[in-house]
């Protein structure tokens, strides 16, 4: 799960945080069948990562699983999914204090209510 920070930036900018020791009682689902291994999920938002040495990559990264879980899980046509992402996800920096970068693209669960 990591390590637990009290306090940090978005994009880990240095390897610096405040650290602090963490307790959680966390809960983790595994959906059969959905072949969707780098998805999170929290109460509000589907999430998906790109990890590459470079930002654009990992940025396209994510952005291509988001498209992939909302054309497989959301029955949306790549066109769709594509414009969709376009309008309503958000990309937020991961990390970028190591050579890996990271980038997330989050979308609201709320949109398919």
């Amino acid at each position: 799960m990591g390590d637990g920070h009290g306090m940090q930036g978005d994009g880990e900018v240095t390897g610096t945080a405040l650290e602090t020791s963490l307790r959680a009682h966390s809960r983790y689902e595994y959906a059969r069948g959905s072949g969707f291994a780098g998805l999170a999920r929290n109460p509000f938002q589907y999430i998906t990562m790109g990890l590459h040495e470079d930002l654009d990559e990992a940025t396209r990264l994510a952005t291509r699983e988001m498209i992939e879980f909302l054309v497989t899980d959301k029955g949306l046509s790549r066109d769709e999914a594509y414009v969709l992402c376009a309008l309503a996800a958000d990309l937020h920096v991961t990390q970028a204090v190591d050579q890996t970068k990271g980038v997330h693209a989050t979308i609201a669960k709320s949109i398919f209510k």
